[in-house]
């Protein structure tokens, strides 16, 4: 079995904000098919708790002080709020038919949703958990990813061709930006906010974006299915996961080029880097495991056993348990 909305569905965290301060401790995997999220300890690669959800948990995002992460329940229309210091939900809130993608503004005060099936991005409070507006995008948005400054998220429209660009000031569309091919999903910025990667799933491609003439620069050819993208902190490097590939492409920022393909897991999904840099983790959706990239090698030097058909990845800083 596999969700609605992918190919086959699979939610990664690529717009949760950059975690800037210690290393981390712990990875959040959502569990498509076991409504739950492992909590795993990145020092042992063992997982150390397992948390229930809500029906079909696709992607996840941490807020800045590392005290929620946001889960989406895709099937269950609702979002799980989850607190790192008890690996506890503490709120459930119904947000609309198909919540996908997620991610957090940089003051923590606000979580973003796109909701697939009502074709809006909801905007959640979380001093109040609940939901505070509801903006009107493209078709089936199913990721979000804020830039840099905060000023903007950009969200992917699968049953489209165009990113909406929505303004988190006034809480409306300002833009779209149309990609290369049809499908377009994962989103990563560079630090200084100059240029967006958007996968693109129709082309197998992921293109560059030039966010000032809001404009694609760049195609650059990956795997087969990609839907994700990470950056890594420094904006240098970017990874790919090739659902139907099998593979996770490596693309330098600098030349706009894939300098490696590393094997993976069945039917990679989730993806994040380590704010060290140093790691990468992959979710393998049809192995049920995650797998860890030294991006040094760029080798898998660890798979870890998680829960059925993992897809999202998320990193906290969290003390061990």
């Amino acid at each position: 079995m596999r969700c609605i909305l992918e190919i086959p569905l699979a939610i990664a965290v690529l717009a949760a904000p950059v975690l800037h301060a210690a290393a981390p401790t712990v990875a959040y995997v959502a569990n498509n098919f076991s409504n739950s999220v492992s909590v795993i300890n990145v020092n042992t690669n063992a997982v150390i708790a397992t948390i229930p959800v809500g029906s079909v948990p696709t992607e996840l995002a941490v807020t800045l002080n590392h005290k929620y992460v946001i889960v989406t329940n895709q099937f269950g229309g609702t979002v799980s709020v989850i607190a790192t210091a008890t690996n506890s939900v503490v709120s459930t809130i119904p947000v609309g038919s198909t919540p996908v993608g997620v991610t957090t503004s940089l003051d923590g005060k606000f979580a973003y949703v796109t909701v697939a099936g009502e074709n809006v991005l909801a905007i959640i409070d979380l001093s109040s958990f609940t939901v505070a507006e509801r903006v009107p995008v493209g078709p089936a948005p199913t990721r979000v990813s804020l830039t840099p400054d905060g000023n903007l998220a950009y969200v992917s429209n699968q049953n489209s061709n165009f990113i909406s660009v929505v303004s988190t000031a006034t809480r409306t569309v300002v833009n779209t930006i149309v990609v290369s091919g049809s499908s377009p999903y994962g989103l990563a910025f560079t630090p200084d906010g100059n240029r967006a990667y958007v996968v693109v799933v129709g082309a197998n491609a992921v293109d560059v974006i030039d966010t000032t003439a809001l404009a694609v620069i760049g195609v650059i050819s990956v795997g087969a299915s990609p839907t994700d993208i990470a950056m890594t902190g420094d904006g240098a490097t970017a990874y790919v996961n090739n659902q139907h590939s099998n593979t996770v492409s490596v693309i330098d920022t600098t030349t706009n080029r894939v300098i490696a393909t590393v094997p993976v897991g069945v039917l990679p999904s989730g993806i994040a880097v380590s704010p060290n840099q140093k790691l990468v983790y992959v979710s393998n959706n049809g192995a049920n495991t995650e797998s860890v990239i030294n991006t040094t090698t760029n080798t898998v030097i660890a798979t870890i056993p998680v829960g059925s058909n993992p897809v999202g990845v998320v990193l906290a800083n969290v003390s061990h348990r």
